[in-house]
């Protein structure tokens, strides 16, 4: 698992909302932004390991 997200990055994202997110709303975009910064370093980081798991990575 990659390294937690730090703060100032954390709080970017949540403010930075795309969209499909923001139409979606959310009760924490806080703990969301956490979330997705998580799972975006963690294929970044291991692309070969998580491709299979995307629905947006091609084969």
């Amino acid at each position: 698992m990659t390294e937690h997200p730090d703060e100032e990055r954390i709080n970017e994202r949540a403010h930075d909302l795309n969209p499909e997110e923001r139409a979606a709303g959310s009760d924490d975009p806080h703990r969301q932004a956490e979330v997705i910064l998580e799972d975006s370093d963690e294929r970044t980081e291991h692309p070969e390991e998580t491709k299979r798991a995307s629905t947006q990575t091609p084969d």
